[in-house]
């Protein structure tokens, strides 16, 4: 493990991160950007702020190679979800320390990766370590809500600054022990962010007379059961099949894995369940303006998500198929994501290298993210090998998960100092 003083040092600075508010919107990153810049001078690392308003600065530090091997960069983001400080048991801007941990928004997604990531490349830089690649450090803005503020604006606009082989993201590490072993979780894709919108049609009418009217919200009604009904078929990515063959020994099909995951553990199910299909969750609906007005037209929004590599014209005839014909319109509102990275990399191998040595009986296993991270304009934008892996196994899985977006959240400092040794452990065996 590191040090005393770099664990002090790690925990000093997400402290420092936690009580600057960078809640997005408005995010106001350029705050968090200067306190790392400032840092990383002091630590003989050039940095730049890259910002498309001023108050939502991206930071980029590098530490220049050689020339003559792969680049590694070390991604995370500054802008953090809401906090209601009134349903939290500290401030959530307080950065306080109780029994080992650090207390505050953003201290799992992602302060806590960001401190840990700035501190590697900065104390690498003091041990005069010299990369055969360039070792970058990017702190981007806006994850939280993607308005074209961070990542995706740099790799349009400066991708010189953030072009990379490799990159190392949020999205797993976890430690988790299923049918007596341990295993750690690392992403190697996400699913495509892929809602859409219905917008229902009918007759308008009083509401008192609800015969002569053709209710629009109730005609959503029905659509809205059907999507919440629908099972769709499970399909298993070589994310997954490598997931369920570490765990279970063997070649399972997609629907023996998931019966085969609910029998071993809850929270295996939970995790493997939805990245099998696409899924279908409506979530906002609206209609009439008025009590005593039936709708002639309600519109409904579904958040969808697709596999990696299904797309949107596939996943189309699917969503008519389970609708059925009716009066109503369909369209897509966007599509991020859906990408994935090979897993037999220099990458992957150095991050098996870490947990051999950390956790000899423990093994590294790829799995999908359900949700959505920044690593998607990464691979797309350069062809970058993108993981997500923070180790954490100190806090349990189950509370982890809990917290993140949540009030209360926190990170344990043990987790933050082994996050540390790890990505100076990458970065050496990548870049080295």
């Amino acid at each position: 493990m590191s040090s005393t003083g770099l664990r002090d040092e790690v925990a000093d600075l997400v402290q420092k991160l936690i009580r600057l508010n960078t809640v997005n919107p408005p995010g106001n990153e350029t705050v968090a950007a200067e306190l790392l810049r400032d840092y990383l001078a002091a630590n003989g690392v050039e940095s730049e702020l890259y910002a498309k308003v001023p108050e939502r600065a991206n930071l980029v530090g590098r530490l220049p190679g050689r020339g003559d091997g792969p680049s590694l960069l070390l991604l995370s983001h500054t802008d953090t979800v809401v906090a209601d400080a009134g349903e939290w048991q500290v401030d959530p801007w307080s950065g306080e320390v109780r029994d080992g941990e650090i207390w505050g928004r953003g201290a799992l997604d992602m302060k806590g990766e960001v401190a840990a990531n700035a501190v590697t490349i900065a104390s690498l830089a003091r041990e005069g370590f010299e990369p055969a690649g360039d070792l970058i450090f990017v702190a981007a803005a806006d994850e939280e809500v993607g308005q074209g503020f961070g990542l995706p604006w740099l790799c349009e606009a400066h991708p010189e600054a953030v072009r990379a082989d490799y990159a190392l993201n949020e999205g797993g590490g976890e430690r988790i022990e299923l049918a007596g072993r341990s295993f750690y979780l690392c992403s190697t894709a996400e699913k495509m962010s892929s809602p859409f919108r219905l917008r229902v049609h009918g007759r308008a009418g009083h509401a008192s007379m609800p015969g002569i009217a053709d209710n629009a919200l109730v005609k959503a009604a029905g659509l809205i059961e059907r999507l919440a009904a629908y099972r769709p078929e499970l399909r298993l990515g070589p994310e997954t099949d490598a997931l369920v063959q570490a765990v279970a020994g063997r070649q399972l099909e997609a629907a023996e894995a998931l019966e085969f995951a609910r029998e071993l553990d809850p929270i295996a199910a939970e995790m493997l369940e939805p990245i099998l299909s696409l899924t279908f969750s409506p979530t906002m609906i609206s209609a009439s303006e008025r009590r005593n007005v039936i709708p002639s037209a309600c519109e409904v929004v579904v958040d969808c998500r697709l596999l990696p590599g299904q797309g949107q014209a596939e996943a189309e005839v699917e969503v008519r198929a389970v609708l059925g014909e009716g009066e109503y319109d369909f369209e897509w509102i966007e599509g991020r994501g859906g990408t994935r990275s090979p897993l037999a990399t220099p990458l992957w191998d150095a991050i098996e290298g870490f947990v051999g040595e950390l956790d000899p009986e423990a093994a590294v296993v790829p799995i999908c993210v359900a949700g959505f991270t920044d690593s998607h304009w990464l691979r797309e934008a350069f062809g970058t090998v993108a993981y997500g892996f923070f180790p954490m196994r100190t806090m349990d899985v189950r509370l982890a998960a809990r917290l993140v977006h949540s009030a209360d959240e926190r990170i344990a400092v043990d987790d933050l100092e082994l996050g540390l040794e790890c990505f100076r452990h990458v970065a050496r065996t990548v870049c080295g």
